[in-house]
């Protein structure tokens, strides 16, 4: 008998529910009958809300769309571009009002201008950077080779007998002939 009134009384949450979200007899039924019925009357719109919401940041997640974001402030994003599409203002119309209200942080692609110059000119910087950096220290190496190659004939002799072992006493004494390194 409770489980009866239970299920009974989930049936009719499921039904105001239905009624209060959706609006329509077409819920009532679709929660009676237990099917799905689609949520969008016009496809077209919800086309359009889809691609747009693909171009604008979740505030939240900061890595996600609107889109693909759950987050609670996603959702109401979602439900102020569909309402603003509805009432028949344009793409750039609501992309403007949301930049206006939250930023340019919104957009996935930020436009050029003065306040974004380091985000976009930023990776080139660091490229031109990196590259001048390195052109420096091979330049450098090669310089330090070049002067690491020109020992003296004395220099070279005193190697080969360290090499091979048979290096006299006074190896490990420079002469006065013979530069320091």
């Amino acid at each position: 008998m409770q489980v009866e009134r239970f299920m009974s009384g989930r049936r009719l949450l499921a039904t105001l529910f239905a009624v209060c979200a959706f609006g329509g007899v077409a819920a009532v039924h679709a929660a009676e009958t237990g099917t799905a019925t689609p949520i969008v009357a016009d496809q077209a719109l919800e086309d359009e809300v889809q691609e747009l919401s693909h171009k604008l940041r979740c505030l939240v997640c900061q890595n996600q769309s609107i889109a693909e974001s759950h987050a609670p402030l996603a959702v109401d994003l979602r439900n102020q571009v569909r309402e603003q599409l509805a009432a028949g203002k344009s793409k750039n119309e609501v992309i403007d009002y949301l930049v206006e209200r939250y930023g340019d942080f919104v957009l996935y692609e930020p436009p050029f201008k003065t306040t974004t110059l380091l985000l976009w000119g930023g990776p080139a910087a660091l490229l031109l950077g990196g590259a001048s950096w390195l052109a420096f220290r091979l330049r450098r190496r090669a310089a330090e080779a070049a002067v690491q190659d020109q020992l003296s004939t004395a220099e070279r002799a005193r190697a080969r007998a360290l090499l091979a072992g048979d290096a006299p006493a006074t190896a490990d004494k420079p002469s006065a002939e013979e530069p320091r390194s």
